[in-house]
């Protein structure tokens, strides 16, 4: 079976963590989180969807909870990624991905498709197999 040697591997977490910083970087902020939401808005529009709706403070709260814990965690995994990182980021992965399609099937929102795709991706290279040296 196809598997990755472990120096391989160890950049593979590396790289998702960089992706993670420049994905979730917008969501730190309640500044930053309004701007990214009226982009992903006009671009959820452009592909075919509604206007997303203005954020209350509980559900912002709960993105800048959501932003700030990723860059923490990509973080961790830029200054010393390990295997095990790697497995439970694959796995953080397929929940966010689980949650993604369930919104994306209860809202027609086709700009999930631009989180999606690239989050099954991280996963399935996570949680592929690694090989000692």
């Amino acid at each position: 079976m196809l598997s990755f040697s472990t120096p391989r591997f160890l950049r593979i977490v590396w790289f998702s963590a960089l992706y993670d910083l420049v994905v979730t970087a917008p969501f730190a902020t309640p500044w930053t989180f309004e701007l990214n939401r009226v982009q992903l808005s006009a671009l959820n529009q452009a592909l075919g969807g509604p206007v997303l709706p203005a954020f209350g403070p509980v559900q912002m709260l709960f993105a800048l909870l959501m932003g700030s814990l990723v860059l923490v965690w990509s973080v961790l995994r830029l200054r010393g990624p390990t295997v095990q990182f790697g497995r439970y980021d694959g796995a953080a992965r397929l929940l966010f991905s689980l949650w993604m399609a369930w919104a994306w099937t209860q809202g027609g929102l086709p700009v999930l498709a631009l989180f999606l795709l690239p989050e099954l991706g991280w996963a399935a290279v996570q949680l592929w197999p690694v090989r000692e040296r």
